[in-house]
Order: structure tokens, then sequence, then C-alpha cells
């Protein structure tokens, strides 16, 4: 019971020292709207690295919150993992009609909004899959590690519970696959850049994910048809046909990880 407490304050205190990092340190009024979004996502960016490394210290290095052994293999994984995954979506969404793109909109500072987007992504695994989830499993056990993620990465989507059952499955089954790649992997790279892709490609560039409203998004893309398969008003997100894929590419990945056991 006492192991258990002492892992409970230590996620609090990584947890709330984060938060109130984020919150104190202020954004300055830029005008120009691509670099008030990117020190936006800067600040909480910092102050979870800030956390990390902090805590990697106290726990005196023995806890691996992110691992480059391997580095080109895992962002070769992230990288065509995260190109299938948004790619099937769209592709099956197009195929049976329920996803159309019209125009473009010109979009000044593209690859500084699509950087924010990349820290913003890191800051999410780091909280998530970073310093929580490696203390948990190296002290308990991994299944509570993967409950204590999903729920925590569920909970900073909190506004999907207003959207219905499928966007919270979509979002639940999206964590439980980043976290079975970086099983598989053994390192948070490849889930950054899946997640990275899934977010730039699907919101920056569709505007068929969900991101801070002032995102813009490239392409002018329309989601109708069959609620179900085209996600209605949460697009992408809300689409059964994401759901579908997530199952199957983390089946694929958990089978990926019994075949390496056993070789």
């Amino acid at each position: 019971m006492k192991k258990v407490l002492i892992t409970i304050l230590k996620i609090l205190v990584f947890f709330i020292g984060w938060a109130l990092l984020s919150s104190f340190i202020p954004v300055p009024d830029f005008e120009n709207p691509a670099i008030w979004r990117f020190v936006a996502e800067l600040v909480p960016f910092l102050s979870i690295v800030g956390m990390s490394l902090l805590f990697w210290f106290i726990e005196k290095k023995k806890v691996q919150i992110i691992s480059y052994s391997n580095f080109s293999k895992n962002i070769l994984v992230g990288v065509i993992g995260g190109v299938v995954w948004i790619g099937f979506a769209v592709l099956i969404m197009l195929i049976i009609g329920v996803l159309k793109i019209s125009d473009t909109n010109s979009v000044s500072m593209l690859w500084l909004w699509l950087f924010s987007v990349l820290i913003n992504t890191i800051m999410q695994e780091l909280l998530v899959r970073g310093y929580i989830y490696q203390i948990i499993k190296q002290k308990h056990n991994i299944i509570a590690a993967v409950i204590t993620s999903t729920t925590l990465f569920t909970l900073m989507h909190g506004g999907i519970f207003e959207a219905g059952v499928i966007p919270v499955l979509n979002v639940v089954t999206m964590s439980l696959f980043m976290t079975v790649v970086l099983e598989y992997t053994h390192s948070l790279i490849a889930p950054i850049f899946m997640h990275f892709l899934w977010n730039g490609i699907g919101a920056v560039i569709l505007g068929g994910v969900s991101l801070a409203e002032d995102y813009p998004h490239l392409f002018n893309a329309t989601f109708s048809g069959n609620t179900l398969l085209s996600g209605g008003i949460y697009k992408i997100e809300g689409s059964i046909i994401v759901l579908l894929i997530n199952i199957v590419l983390t089946g694929f990945f958990i089978f990926l990880i019994k075949r390496k056991k056993n070789m």
C-alpha cells in the first residue's frame, strides 16, 4: 500500500507541476496567429520537458522516459505507421464517398503551424506515455500503466464525451494503439511521429481532426452521408472506420510484439 501511495504522490506532483508551469507562464499577444499558436504550444511543451528531466534525476536516471536507441528505425516505423493510419482512414472515406475535398485555402506559414502540431504531440506523448507511464510500469505492472495512461489521454480530450460512443472509443483505441507501438519499439519516437502525422495531416491539411480552434486547414473537406461512416460534425474522429482501423493496427502491433518475443 505504501508503494502505491508513493507512486500516486509522485504522479500528482509531476502532473500538477506541469499544469502550474503551463498555466503561470504567459503567452505574449502576438499579432501573427501562427507565431501566437507556436508560443502557446511551446509553453506546455517546455514545461513537460522540464518536469520530465527533473523527475528523471529524482529517480536517479533509472526510469527511461524516452529512448534514442534504434532512432532511425523508430522514425521509419513512426512515419510509415502514421501514413498508413491516416492514409487508410482518408482513402476509405474518399472511396465510399463520405469525404469530398473541394478546394484549397491559403495558409500563411504552414510549416510553423505543422511544427506547432509536432511540439503539441511531443507534449502529449511525454505527459501520457512518458514518466507517468514508465514509473507505473516499473514500480507496479504494465496493466496499471496502460489503464492510467489511457484514462489520462481520454480525459485530456474531455470534450469528446459530448460527441457520443464512437468518438470516445476512437480516442481510447488511439491511446491503446500508441501504447502498443511504444511497447513494440521501446521508445516514444514512433508514437510521436504517428500521432503527429495523424494530427498534422488530419487537422492542418484536411481539417478533419480536432485541434485548437485557431488552427487553419489547407483543404476544404466535406464530410457527409451516413453519420456512422462520415463522423458527422466530428468528421474523421467520429467515424467508425477509424475505430476499425485502430483495432486492426493495434492487433497488428500486438502480433509483432509476440513474434519478437518468440524469436
